[in-house]
């Protein structure tokens, strides 16, 4: 380690800068989004490094770990430990016998950077891109343009990190009728998702009775860790990518994107059932 002194992070720093705009060049002080290497460790052995703010790394371990298929269940999780240094961190997990010996099993190099959630992936067939198919929810989420507004115009302001800053993705967590209950941010569009996903798992909520509201465009990752969750609506402010789609179309997740203040895109036109629930 860098630094054996643990510190506390606030999501970014204030850096002196020169700024060009209009008139002469002016001194001001920015706020950068923060962004360090944090070492996922299981049971003593490094699995993963990912560049991630270092905002709740205890969420997004357990996060990772769920969407990564490290482990299948919260339960398997038996302690978390987070060490934050000043310019790096590590998290230390102790997982099942059971978990710990699959994970062994299969086993790669994970390098993640910013935007990448499969850097370092050795073959093909690691990418896991044929997802089981959902098990139907016991009450189904039909989306309407007044929800997905409402969730899309409060967005912003659950965005603490991003009004400081202007450069880290939220993901968050609606209720049925677009009211957010939790936002995460970070650098990486899918350490905000883990981070939530985790938050969601350790506070034992139904994943299947909500859904995710994204900052970022819907690439394949993020549709492949939501889909493990259960999660059967996705809800993005930008584009999806073609295997984005595809891979919500196979788990029989709902993907909406370009979600704005006036409407949406449907990319898997699930027809909504006869007599469903609104979302």
């Amino acid at each position: 380690m860098d630094c054996t002194e643990l510190v506390e992070h606030s999501g970014y720093v204030a850096r002196s800068i020169v700024r060009h705009k209009d008139s002469a060049p002016q001194q001001a002080t920015d706020n950068v989004a923060e962004e360090l290497p944090v070492a996922l460790v299981y049971n003593g052995i490094s699995h993963a490094v990912m560049m991630a703010t270092p905002l709740d790394l205890e969420a997004f371990a357990v996060g990772f770990s769920l969407t990564e298929g490290i482990v299948t269940h919260n339960a398997q999780i038996h302690d978390v430990e987070v060490r934050v240094h000043r310019h790096s961190a590590e998290v230390h997990l102790r997982i099942s016998a059971h978990a710990f010996a699959a994970m062994k099993e299969r086993r790669r190099a994970l390098a993640g950077r910013t935007g990448c959630g499969v850097c370092g992936i050795e073959s093909l067939e690691l990418l896991d891109l044929q997802p089981a198919r959902m098990p139907a929810p016991a009450k189904r989420l039909v989306p309407s343009r007044e929800v997905i507004e409402r969730a899309v115009a409060a967005l912003p302001s659950h965005q603490r990190l991003m009004r400081a800053t202007g450069g880290v993705h939220a993901a968050a967590w609606c209720d049925a009728h677009g009211e957010i209950l939790h936002v995460f941010e970070d650098v990486g569009r899918h350490n905000g998702l883990d981070k939530l996903i985790g938050h969601l798992a350790m506070q034992r909520v139904a994943m299947d009775d909500g859904f995710v509201l994204l900052s970022s465009r819907a690439s394949y990752e993020l549709v492949r860790k939501a889909a493990r969750m259960n999660i059967q609506l996705l809800a993005t402010i930008s584009a999806p990518t073609s295997l984005a789609i595809r891979i919500a179309e196979q788990a029989g997740l709902h993907l909406l994107s370009f979600c704005r203040k006036d409407g949406y895109v449907d990319y898997t036109g699930a027809a909504p059932d006869a007599g469903g629930a609104a979302c």
